[in-house]
């Protein structure tokens, strides 16, 4: 692919086999979730640290270095439909490193059992215990994720003075109207195809995707908290996640936005594969730490 800018040369050879492959065609969501788990257990476990899994008003989570502050709840990607605590716990891991923060990460309701507003409805629940007090809280979320950490500070925007929302590669726009949805649905790891799937499993009514309630591109952003926003060259959800960051600095909230050239939709799961991947979440990272320090 000479034509095709790619970060490193172990990336593209991970694209190049994947573009190799039959489709799968997988629609299967025990199957899915089971790959998505066999994925993590094979990538390099994150920084060792004390961690606590308990549940949080009845939402199951895992607290990474209780005790500290601030405290960042962490919603993990995997299109609504798939992801638990330990597809994601390498990378939240690192997250809890950089920043020396206690991070919760939160076992959110999946769909198709549970749709919309399940996934939301927890993520607030668990930030509005976690803030009780007066703790300093930040959202993360990468990916889905992303998307429900937004969802859940505009619907504490009036409640919870939240420090930050930190998104990596966020899927902003379940209607999926952007051009990079076409421009780079297929054969960039990510298929534009299955995440209409899973969009129709968490979101069942088509009208419901292009409305304010599940868009931050058509809400009002005013009041939200600062933002780290990074998306990916290669990424189908690319053109949503800037819009959003550009639509955050018009609403006049601070944004560190980059778009990492050369590389794909969460790339921070191909850490141990590309080192394009790897310098680029270090870069997510220290951006974090920087936002929570100052």
């Amino acid at each position: 692919m000479p034509e095709d800018r790619i970060a490193d040369e172990q990336l593209a050879e991970l694209v190049r086999a994947a573009r190799a492959q039959p489709p799968r065609g997988v629609t299967d969501v025990a199957t899915m979730r089971q790959a998505a788990r066999d994925r993590a257990a094979a990538r390099t476990p994150g920084p060792a640290m004390t961690t606590v899994d308990q549940t949080i008003s009845g939402v199951p989570v895992r607290i990474y270095q209780p005790g500290a502050r601030p405290v960042i709840v962490h919603l993990h990607g995997g299109g609504f439909v798939l992801g638990d605590l330990d597809t994601h716990d390498a990378q939240v891991r690192r997250l809890a490193a950089a920043t020396a923060a206690s991070v919760v990460a939160v076992d959110y309701r999946l769909a198709p059992e549970h749709p919309w507003p399940a996934a939301v409805d927890d993520a607030t629940s668990v930030v509005r215990q976690v803030a009780d007090g007066g703790v300093p809280v930040a959202v993360a979320g990468d990916s889905a994720g992303g998307l429900i950490a937004i969802l859940t500070a505009l619907r504490l925007r009036a409640e919870v003075p939240l420090l930050a929302q930190l998104l990596i590669c966020p899927n902003v726009d379940p209607g999926l109207g952007m051009p990079s949805v076409a421009e780079e649905g297929q054969g960039w790891l990510l298929d534009a195809d299955q995440v209409r799937r899973w969009i129709a499993m968490w979101l069942p009514d088509p009208a419901v995707r292009t409305s304010a309630a599940v868009s931050p591109l058509r809400a009002d952003l005013r009041g939200l908290p600062p933002a780290v926003v990074v998306t990916a060259e290669h990424d189908p959800l690319r053109d949503e996640g800037d819009a959003y960051a550009a639509r955050l600095a018009d609403a006049g909230v601070p944004v560190v936005h980059r778009c990492e050239p050369g590389l794909v939709h969460d790339f921070p799961t191909l850490r141990d594969a590309s080192p394009g991947a790897a310098a680029a979440e270090d870069r997510f990272l220290a951006d974090v730490a920087r936002l929570l320090r100052d």
